[in-house]
């Protein structure tokens, strides 16, 4: 199995309100892919409740059943229409993580 773990920063540019939008649309986006894409186990993003110490704004977590259930998962059409709808327009920084477990 593969873990796909990506930490993402809101623009800067968003207001507080923008954000807190931004992130529930992200959550609701990715989340709704469960079910969707061969391959993808589970799939949860955390849009809350970041301590003050935290440097990044969202997280994906995700498990895959396989290296290549991740490629797929990249380029199936309803994760990448979230990506370029949702996800892409409103981060900056994009930091990824993948690994087996």
């Amino acid at each position: 199995m593969i873990k796909h773990i990506i930490l993402w920063k809101l623009r800067s540019e968003l207001s507080a309100e923008e954000k807190q939008a931004a992130a529930q649309a992200i959550k609701k986006g990715l989340e709704g892919l469960k079910g969707q894409i061969p391959g993808l186990l589970d799939i949860h993003v955390q849009a809350t409740g970041q301590l003050a110490s935290s440097n990044a704004d969202i997280m994906l977590d995700s498990t895959l059943e396989s290296e290549d259930a991740l490629k797929g998962y990249a380029v199936h059409p309803a994760h990448v229409a979230v990506a370029n709808g949702i996800v892409r327009p409103n981060t900056e920084v994009r930091t990824c993580l993948d690994f087996e477990i």
